[in-house]
């Protein structure tokens, strides 16, 4: 399976490490920068790289990296295929809920919920709101969550 990576210089020292973690996991790696530490480069150069290759292949996922993550998330959506969740880390404060038979109330169920239900397939970090550890554990989760496809949520993704 081929994972594109791509964000700015707020990104890039993660990026590099997370190309490295994904080999590792068996995944093909595609960067699409930034390829060096620019300051004030500009993550829609390269999120919306990320986001047009992950949409013309429909078995590719895309992992994007920012600051917030906001931005970047913002921008992959508005490229038609794209499907991006911005994770904040597991710390998020949401009520308990029942997805898969166990009870959880923690960040890393939003990016459940996002695959199983809404077939994401890019996932956007906040590079200033999670550590190292945590984005490793969002991605590989990411990666390994299959979307349900049951009819209500392919006929929902087909109104998109």
């Amino acid at each position: 399976m081929k994972v594109f990576v791509g964000g700015d210089h707020t990104g890039y020292e993660f990026k590099e490490k997370l190309k490295k973690y994904l080999s590792e996991l068996g995944y093909s790696v595609e960067d699409m920068g930034a390829f060096s530490y620019e300051p004030y480069d500009d993550y829609p150069d390269f999120v919306k790289k990320v986001a047009e290759a992950v949409s013309k292949d429909e078995k590719s996922f895309g992992i994007i990296l920012g600051g917030s993550g906001q931005g970047e998330a913002m921008c992959a959506n508005r490229i038609k295929g794209a499907r991006a969740v911005l994770f904040y880390g597991p710390k998020v404060p949401i009520k308990e809920i029942d997805i898969t038979g166990k009870k959880s109330s923690d960040g890393f169920e939003l990016i459940k919920l996002a695959r199983i239900h809404n077939n994401a397939n890019i996932l956007s970090l906040g590079m200033r709101f999670v550590t190292e550890e945590e984005s490793k554990t969002a991605v590989k989760l990411f990666l390994e969550t299959q979307f349900l496809s049951e009819e209500r949520h392919v006929r929902r993704l087909s109104k998109f």
